[in-house]
């Protein structure tokens, strides 16, 4: 049964650094082998959060299990069980590839038997054969960040926090790393990912959306956006500034943003967007057409965003 729990559950998750907020109530539910996502701005709240979880910082209040252990009261013993990957490159450029993994199988007390069939994988799986002698300080970004990851998994963790990880790599290299990422949650592991870009948070099986340290939507992507269905349109106008200028004082109106030549329009719920803007663009003597389109991710974290914000 125990197997079937989930790998993290939270609840009332709170932490306060003075009079700050940076985590407000938090209640989380993460399915094992799950890629769950992370998405919010810079100060949302994410990489404290992920920190509670881990067991680095202590909570002001609420509770935390994960894999079925009471964080942080049982966090030593987690320590074994979890890889963490940050953003910003950590592993010693002044040793080689293979050296940097041998060290950190070392640092996790993996018998030296079981070492070399370990790192032989990782070398032969994260595509390092022809570099295993190569200085990690020579290394592209990309390649820097496939070896972080491998680094973090050496000891075959349950869980695996990453924390912004991708920010600093091109889209080719990150569509190579998140190949890696579904690779390892069909293996059983649960990736807890935190990210600021739209197009990872779509590839995760569930996502949250952190605001201010709030959580403010949860669900899978198709939940998420099914949930915009009917208020989103774009518009097409010769002179599309202008335009965003007279929808942008509609009412109802939630964000009218630029998108190449169009504009795409988010009104809030029970509203018929597209007969009111195409009523308010005529009346201002501007030629428009109006089509309603399938919402994405980047209209569900403005709705929630905005939403909060003008609550």
């Amino acid at each position: 049964m125990a197997g079937h729990d989930p790998a993290i559950r939270s609840r009332g998750l709170t932490k306060h650094f003075g009079s700050l907020v940076a985590v407000d109530h938090v209640d989380l539910v993460v399915g094992r082998a799950h890629v769950y996502g992370f998405l919010g701005p810079n100060g949302s709240g994410k990489s404290t959060t992920i920190r509670m979880l881990c067991g680095l910082l202590t909570p002001t209040a609420g509770q935390i299990e994960v894999l079925g252990l009471e964080i942080p009261r049982q966090s030593e013993s987690l320590r074994r069980r979890i890889g963490y990957m940050t953003q910003k490159f950590s592993l010693f450029e002044d040793l080689s590839v293979r050296e940097n993994l041998e060290f950190l199988a070392a640092a996790q007390d993996i018998p030296r038997a079981t070492t070399r069939r370990r790192v032989d994988e990782l070398v032969a799986g994260y595509d390092f054969k022809d570099r295993q002698r190569q200085l990690a300080g020579t290394l592209s970004g990309g390649q820097k960040q496939r070896l972080a990851l491998a680094g973090a998994v050496i000891h075959e963790p349950e869980l695996l926090f990453l924390d912004e990880p991708t920010s600093a790599v091109d889209p080719e290299s990150r569509r190579n790393f998140w190949d890696k990422l579904f690779e390892l949650a069909d293996s059983g592991t649960t990736i807890l990912v935190s990210t600021h870009l739209m197009d990872e948070a779509e590839r995760c099986h569930r996502l949250a959306v952190l605001d201010h340290g709030r959580l403010v939507a949860d669900g899978t992507p198709a939940e998420l956006t099914g949930a915009l269905e009917g208020r989103i349109v774009e518009v097409a106008a010769a002179q599309a500034r202008r335009a965003q200028r007279v929808l942008a004082g509609l009412p109802g109106i939630v964000s009218v943003a630029q998108v190449g030549n169009n504009l795409r329009v988010l009104a809030q719920r029970d509203r018929d967007v597209a007969g009111r803007a195409l009523e308010k663009l005529r009346e201002a003597g501007l030629d428009a057409q109006v089509t309603p389109v399938p919402p994405n991710l980047e209209d569900v974290f403005v709705d929630v965003t905005r939403e909060r914000a003008g609550a």
